[in-house]
């Protein structure tokens, strides 16, 4: 058998195992790509190139967005930002039926665009509003279910961690990406609002609430006016070329940080811990990184993308088909990996084949993430599930019942990102930020 077959076999047969058997994702990436490594060039070359990729894969400036938009993340959980902004999601959603719910919608969209993470965004909004929600005569496992649906908006909604490590892997524009995200974004709260109205006309008993007087709203609004100003700030800094993505993870933190201590709700005794534990997610995304630097190169010199692409292509030549075969692989790898490594490892197989296909990778950039985001609601590893089952003390299998009509209007919500690519690429490209 030639190396390469060989080296092939061990790296895609290796991972697959090593996932199976439940090995931490960054083991089954690397020992795999390690051994085809040995195949392809000896055992002491192999050590050489495995910590060469592994550095050169985390050796970015651009990836220093991550570890600071991870630590603002946390300091906008835990001083308040949440609060207001769901008092603010109160009053937008108040009046919509089962008002409750759709509150759990708005609030996610809006604190997820803020921290970019959809797992705080659940921990937050479903630790704020499920006991109200418990109150009022609602279904735990609905609740629960509202808030692990709707949290992932907070991944394409810009700013986004997942964008970022797309950007990196796939040499694509970040501004652009998070210009690209936005229409997803609403899209997929939009289906959640209407997923939950459908709910709602078979529970009449879940009315709308009280409609705030003019007062009221606008004294909620004033209060969330800062919280919602780091967007502008983070956003509008970047396209306006005042700062880059990474300069602007920093300002992220600055601003939170100061926003939480002046306001007076950031406790400085906890910065320690909040520190503490943004640098251990840091950690693991980094590895994850690094490892897929390694596995990246055998990848590339053992021609895997090509191979691939040429089985793809030699299948059907049909846009459309090849998409669908594409979202059916990057579903199922969503339902057993998070995002983070599955991007890693599926945009460099599939990238060169969108690419041959005449499809903007910013385009590809949203259905992937878009994708991931359906993962993270998808047994059996979806964190979304778990942090929104524990906030509401509910048991993850009736919850997961709830949750399945949501994902599945979701998943014809992917068909629409993928085939009508104007949702996606239509702001970056009346900004600019695309080529021609």
């Amino acid at each position: 058998m030639e190396p390469v077959t060989l080296a092939a076999i061990i790296l895609i047969g290796g991972i697959v195992i090593g996932l199976a058997l439940g090995v931490p994702v960054a083991v089954a990436m690397g020992v795999p790509s390690a051994l085809a490594i040995v195949v392809l060039l000896g055992w002491e070359a192999a050590g050489v190139t495995s910590a060469q990729r592994l550095f050169a894969a985390s050796n970015s400036f651009a990836l220093l967005a991550i570890p600071f938009f991870i630590l603002a993340g946390g300091l906008m959980n835990t001083g308040g930002i949440a609060q207001r902004l769901i008092d603010l999601a109160q009053v937008l959603a108040g009046r919509l039926p089962a008002s409750l719910a759709q509150t759990t919608v708005v609030a996610n969209a809006m604190f997820g665009a803020v921290s970019g993470a959809s797992v705080a965004s659940a921990a937050a909004v479903g630790s704020v509003l499920s006991p109200p929600m418990r109150k009022a005569g609602y279904d735990p496992a609905f609740s629960a279910a509202v808030n692990a649906v709707a949290s992932p908006a907070g991944m394409l909604i810009p700013p986004s961690n997942t964008f970022i490590i797309y950007s990196l892997v796939s040499s694509t524009s970040v501004a652009a990406l998070f210009m690209a995200g936005i229409g997803p974004g609403l899209l997929w709260a939009l289906v959640c609002i209407i997923m939950v109205a459908v709910y709602a006309r078979k529970h009449p008993e879940l009315g709308g609430g009280q409609r705030p007087t003019l007062g009221q709203a606008a004294k909620v609004f004033l209060r969330a006016i800062p919280s919602l100003l780091m967007i502008v700030i983070v956003i509008g800094g970047i396209l306006s070329g005042y700062f880059t993505a990474t300069e602007s993870s920093v300002i992220a933190v600055l601003y939170s940080l100061a926003l939480g201590l002046i306001q007076k709700t950031l406790p400085v005794r906890a910065l320690p811990s909040i520190t503490l534990e943004a640098a251990k997610t840091t950690a693991i995304v980094m590895l994850l990184i690094g490892v897929s630097g390694i596995l990246a190169w055998v990848l590339s010199f053992a021609q895997v993308p090509a191979l691939i692409a040429d089985a793809l292509l030699g299948l059907t030549d049909n846009t459309f088909v090849i998409l669908i075969l594409i979202m059916v692989i990057l579903l199922l790898a969503g339902t057993v990996m998070d995002p983070t490594p599955a991007i890693l490892i599926f945009t460099p197989i599939f990238l060169p084949i969108i690419i041959e296909l005449g499809i903007d990778p910013i385009h590809f950039g949203t259905m992937m993430v878009f994708n991931m985001c359906l993962g993270n609601i998808s047994p059996p590893v979806g964190n979304n599930l778990f942090v929104a089952a524990r906030v509401a003390k509910v048991r993850i299998e009736p919850m997961i019942a709830k949750t399945m009509p949501f994902f599945w209007a979701l998943t014809a919500a992917l068909f629409i990102v993928a085939f009508v690519p104007e949702l996606s690429m239509w702001l970056p490209t009346v900004m600019g930020l695309t080529g021609p």
